[in-house]
């Protein structure tokens, strides 16, 4: 919603809290259905209809978040978000393991984010059916993710981050850098 969205939730905080108050009403799985059902709706109305549906459900979302539509956010009660985030379409973030977004962030389109990962120790299970391992993600503040990012599960983004287009973000990154590739490996500080 940029620079109009943080005036609008000014504008409008209010009305916006009572909405939210009044979803927090409806029983859990009626909203976990209407945010995958709004995941469709291209308008304004739509971004609003999420960002109050994921305040509900999140553990944690801050004010002028702006979720595009055919995002697709799984287990949403594991995720924490700051204030001014904008996830673009046809991200999928799977919170499993817990997902942690600070503030002024911004992820680009086609962006993965995993909190959980396959183990293969159990030799008589194939690697599908053995158990998940869940860890942590966490983006600190002022990160841009670029579009198509892969970001596995374990992974903490230093704050003042750049996640160049297409990298696979395997391991720890500090903050004030651009890293790129496959694995992800700073190119520059900043």
């Amino acid at each position: 919603m940029g620079k109009s969205g943080r005036d609008f939730f000014s504008k409008y905080n209010k009305i916006i809290n009572i909405l939210i108050n009044i979803s927090k009403v409806f029983p859990r799985s009626f909203n976990k259905y209407l945010f995958k059902v709004s995941a469709n709706f291209d308008s304004k109305l739509g971004a609003l209809i999420r960002f109050i549906l994921c305040s509900v459900l999140a553990k944690d979302c801050g004010t002028n978040v702006y979720i595009a539509p055919r995002v697709f956010i799984y287990h949403i009660e594991n995720l924490s978000i700051g204030s001014n985030v904008s996830i673009h379409p046809m991200c999928y973030l799977d919170a499993e393991g817990d997902i942690r977004i600070g503030n002024n962030v911004s992820i680009a389109h086609s962006t993965s984010i995993l909190s959980s990962n396959h183990t293969w120790d159990d030799q008589d299970l194939p690697i599908k059916y053995n158990p998940m391992k869940q860890e942590k993600v966490l983006i600190e503040d002022d990160v841009w993710i670029g579009c198509g990012v892969r970001v596995l599960s374990g992974v903490n983004i230093g704050s003042r981050s750049i996640i160049a287009a297409g990298a696979i973000v395997t391991k720890n990154t500090p903050s004030n850098v651009i890293v790129a590739g496959s694995p992800a490996k700073k190119i520059k500080d900043i």
